[in-house]
C-alpha cells in the first residue's frame, strides 16, 4: 500500500557530506512520522533521525549536531543532511514511515536501506 524510496547514498571521505531522500507514495492519508534508522554489521538497527506531522524532531545522540532531518509535506519527501561523516557513521540506512492510510488504520514501513560508507 505504502512504498518508500530511497536515495542519496554512496561513498565519502571522513569529514563529508552527504544527503538522503526518501519518498513515500502509495495509499498515504498522514504520515505522522517519517525518518532514518541505520544498521552496521553485527549491530542492531538504531535511531539516526525521525520527524512527525507536527514538526517534531528526534535525533540519535551520536548524530545530533551534525545530522539535520527536513521534510517536504506536499511531496511526502523526507531528507536527511549528513555533515562531518566518521567512519563510524558507515551503515545501511534505511527510512521509515508510519503512515496512516485512512483516518483509522496505520502502518509501518520500512525501505530497503542505502549504503553510506565513510572512508578514514
Amino acid at each position: 500500500q505504502v512504498q518508500l524510496a530511497e536515495s542519496g547514498g554512496g561513498l565519502v571521505q571522513a569529514g563529508g557530506s552527504l544527503r538522503l531522500s526518501c519518498a513515500a507514495s502509495g495509499s498515504i492519508f498522514n504520515i505522522v512520522s517519517h525518518g532514518w534508522y541505520r544498521q552496521a554489521p553485527g549491530t542492531q538497527r538504531e535511531l539516526v533521525a525521525t520527524i512527525t506531522d507536527g514538526g517534531n524532531t528526534d535525533y540519535g545522540d551520536s548524530v545530533k549536531g551534525r545530522f539535520t532531518i527536513s521534510r517536504d509535506t506536499a511531496k511526502n519527501t523526507v531528507y536527511l543532511q549528513m555533515n562531518s561523516l566518521k567512519a563510524e557513521d558507515s551503515a545501511v540506512y534505511y527510512c521509515y514511515a508510519k503512515v496512516y492510510y485512512t483516518g483509522y488504520s496505520s502502518g509501518d514501513y520500512w525501505g530497503q536501506g542505502t549504503q553510506v560508507t565513510v572512508s578514514s
